[in-house]
């Protein structure tokens, strides 16, 4: 696992503080790994989900860091979204 995956895991799992998803979701960071997020909480899991994002490093760390708008990142084209679209906006909300 990178430091940028360890790192984001343990960003994530503070941010996300408890809060649940319903279904599961994977966030990969370009040349780094992935992340998955379901009910058991957050794990460095390339694993089958629901909704997968693909970003590179430095847009993951803006949207966790609250630099980065998730929905203008997705709009400009550095955030891919592919499934379920309305848990990926839950997830951003979670974010926010």
């Amino acid at each position: 696992m990178s430091d940028v995956v360890a790192a984001a895991v343990k960003a994530l799992t503070e941010k996300l503080n408890g809060a649940c998803l319903d279904g599961s979701a994977k966030m990969v960071i370009a040349g780094e790994g992935a992340i998955r997020i379901d009910e058991s909480g957050v794990t460095s899991d390339d694993g089958e989900a629901d909704c997968v994002l693909t970003a590179d490093a430095e847009t993951f760390r803006g949207m966790l860091e609250g630099e980065v708008n998730p929905t203008t990142a997705f709009i400009t084209g550095r955030l891919r979204i592919e499934g379920d679209m309305a848990l990926a906006m839950k997830l951003g909300s979670l974010l926010a």
